[in-house]
């Protein structure tokens, strides 16, 4: 049966930025499809906890701030992972950080930690994970890029080199991985109405002007992107390798 193959019983799934928005509702969304959940989050998580265990799954909260994170700290939090849940077949990169400032006067310091947290600890977790994945012949991975993997923004051009880096980066995994059983894709949010958006749902004259932008006519919410994430961590997208896959209402069509 096709429904069959979007079940996840018996998967281990560590999705980072799990504490809220986006996150939140991924790792909700796969507990759901049957997966059990390592939680990576910087602050707090209780909320996510309580959610993937009302679910009937377990859950394994990891803390770590990405900013700092080295290569070593990433591929630790791996194996304490594959340790402690028995496994790891699924990861879903979505802890990310954004800074609205003009490009004139952009500095250093935001720009690094930008890059750090959305681009190079993307990169090295998937690394480590994907180390994993080979050795066992099969794993997901789903990188969170955004609208602005292909657009430059306004006020936010770290984020939007950062995003538009973690496109590439998954086709860069995907065609060297696709052989060894292991998928990696990306899926492109538009404009969703969450924390991380709160500065534009504020502003009145921002606000309006992305919603007559977006075909759908309306913001999108965290829990648009569940389906995308359910279809690329099951076995129902195993012939899919290096997608983009935009949930944004539209948005880059237009």
């Amino acid at each position: 049966m096709i429904l069959d193959k979007f079940k996840l019983d018996g998967k281990v799934a560590m999705v980072t930025g799990a504490g809220t928005g986006m996150g939140q509702a991924i790792a909700f969304a796969l507990a759901e499809a049957g997966a059990d959940i390592a939680g990576v989050y910087r602050t707090h998580i209780a909320e996510t906890r309580a959610g993937v265990e009302a679910r009937g799954r377990a859950f394994l909260p990891k803390q770590i701030d990405l900013a700092k994170a080295s290569p070593d700290d990433l591929r630790l939090l791996v194996e304490d992972v594959v340790q402690l849940m028995g496994g790891l077949d699924i990861l879903v990169n979505c802890a990310g950080v954004i800074d609205r400032i003009p490009v004139l006067d952009f500095p250093e310091e935001v720009w690094d930690r930008t890059l750090q947290v959305n681009l190079k600890a993307v990169f090295f977790l998937t690394q480590a994970a994907a180390q994993h994945f080979v050795r066992q012949g099969r794993g997901k991975v789903i990188n969170i890029g955004s609208v602005l993997s292909h657009q430059g923004g306004i006020l936010v051009p770290a984020y939007a080199a950062s995003k538009a880096a973690v496109m590439i980066l998954t086709q860069s995994f995907a065609n060297e991985l696709a052989a060894r059983g292991v998928n990696v894709n990306c899926i492109l949010p538009g404009f969703m109405a969450t924390e991380f958006t709160r500065p534009l749902q504020e502003n009145p004259e921002r606000f309006q002007a992305i919603l007559d932008r977006i075909p759908a006519r309306r913001w999108g919410q965290a829990e648009d992107v569940q389906g995308a994430a359910v279809f690329l961590a099951s076995s129902a997208s195993d012939f899919v390798h290096g997608a983009a896959i935009a949930v944004d209402g539209g948005w880059l069509g237009r």
